[in-house]
């Protein structure tokens, strides 16, 4: 025997490879197999079998069992692709039984049971079974039952109710079938964190720091999956009562944030229900009042149009359809020249959090005829000018490729046709801007790329 064949192990279990394998070989007609194949065969037989039993194994524990059937052999199959067995049925045990057949050399085989052939060939044929499958939808979701096909209508489920109940009786009440019911740790926990966050004394260091413990406890603590339309709905309705009051909106957006921003929260179930929060902080026509300060009201929209980028930026993928309705939203505040600055402003932030793509696509070929109408409209202070001119020229610079570090002079052209798409008001406004080459050149690049 060579010495290669040596280094081989010979087999991590008590079975025989070197014979088994030759025996195989020898009823497939392959004689004076090299030990060392053998061997090494053996070795990926004994692997494969030591696969195939994890995975049984595994379907035995989810079936809470301890005694492993051929079910379940034949379901790992079907995990590791891998044509199933046929012939073996589960519904009742595996016997077997024990042969002598000489001195130390005992022969283990199924005891087969006696059939009558006669009975078995006039019975009927038994129906093909369907092949099990699965799919999956929202029964409900805290409670409430979502409108989807695999979920019987409310009208139905009346209907139903009043005909078995016999013609002329009153409408059956329907009781929802998922009864949404908090823990009192869960109550209190939420009462407390309502109370810290409603407290009217914003000056007071003690509740001060009471504030930033809640904010932090709803951005780590596990566990408050349940709270999360409450605490929702608690933020909405401060929304609407305090929209005056930006001190109130900055918190709410906190929270909001906070929540968004905790790992263990699965918050998808209700983007469709934060986005419009954001929206109507982002875009809404006055946000504080007469006498709130301007800055205090951009300074709200911006908090919005960064918890917009990111919803957008997490859960775009999830719900495919997010973008797109944000952004139509956006353009129609952007484009309505009857709207207040402050809109205008909120709507060139949240395309701008939306990515350079949308700020090519949906600001540049609408900025020319948005700049004519609203930077010449009546009644702009100079803080609104301002900020309308700072949110633009940020617009702008989001297409500026980051690794261009030098670029060309810009010629006459260029800046003709430049000020022909952008319109003169932009123009203006990106000549006296500091880094106004790059983003002149950035513009006609997009430009190139339609």
């Amino acid at each position: 025997m060579s010495s290669t064949a040596s280094q081989v192990k010979y087999s991590y279990s008590l079975w025989s490879p070197s014979d088994t394998v030759k025996d195989v070989a020898e009823s497939l007609g392959i004689s004076n197999l090299p030990d060392e194949v053998s061997k090494s065969l053996a070795m990926d037989i004994e692997y494969r079998i030591n696969e195939v039993l994890e995975e049984a194994k595994k379907f035995m524990k989810h079936s809470r069992r301890s005694v492993l059937t051929p079910l379940d052999i034949s379901h790992a199959f079907r995990v590791l692709n891998v044509e199933p067995l046929y012939g073996y049925d589960s519904n009742r045990p595996v016997k077997f039984r024990e042969a002598i057949l000489g001195p130390g050399q005992t022969l283990y085989y199924i005891e087969d049971e006696e059939v009558d052939f006669e009975r078995i060939i006039n019975m009927p044929l038994p129906k093909v079974p369907r092949e099990v499958n699965f799919t999956a939808h929202w029964l409900a979701i805290e409670g409430v039952q979502p409108s989807i096909p695999q979920n019987p209508l409310l009208s139905e489920t009346r209907s139903s109710a009043t005909g078995q109940s016999g013609a002329g009786v009153a409408e059956v009440e329907v009781k929802p079938l998922v009864k949404h019911a908090l823990s009192k740790e869960l109550q209190l926990y939420f009462d407390r964190i309502v109370a810290v966050l409603t407290e009217n004394t914003p000056d007071d260091e003690a509740s001060a720091i009471m504030r930033n413990a809640a904010l932090s406890s709803l951005g780590n603590d596990p566990g408050l999956h349940q709270l999360i339309p409450y605490f929702i709905q608690f933020v909405a309705e401060k929304i609407r009562l305090n929209l005056k009051n930006t001190a109130v909106l900055d918190l709410m957006l906190q929270v909001l944030h906070r929540l968004l921003s905790n790992p263990t929260i699965f918050i998808e179930p209700y983007i469709h229900s934060v986005m419009p929060l954001i929206l109507t902080l982002l875009v809404g026509k006055r946000v504080g009042d007469s006498q709130t300060s301007t800055k205090e009201q951009y300074q709200i929209r911006d908090f919005a149009a960064s918890l917009l980028n990111h919803v957008c930026t997490k859960y775009s993928d999830t719900y495919h359809t997010l973008k797109p309705r944000v952004t139509r939203t956006l353009l129609k505040a952007f484009m309505n020249p009857n709207k207040s600055p402050g809109t205008h402003y909120g709507a060139l932030s949240g395309l701008r959090a939306m990515g350079p793509e949308v700020v090519r696509m949906i600001v540049l070929s609408n900025l020319k005829d948005w700049s004519a109408i609203s930077c010449s409209a009546p009644g702009l202070s100079e803080e609104d000018q301002r900020r309308l001119a700072t949110v633009v020229l940020d617009c702008l610079r989001s297409l500026i490729d980051p690794e261009i570090s030098t670029i060309d002079e810009i010629s006459t052209e260029d800046r003709k046709s430049f000020t022909d798409f952008v319109g003169p008001e932009v123009e203006k406004l990106v000549t006296e801007a500091a880094d106004s080459e790059k983003i002149i050149k950035a513009v006609l690049e997009s430009q190139k790329f339609p």
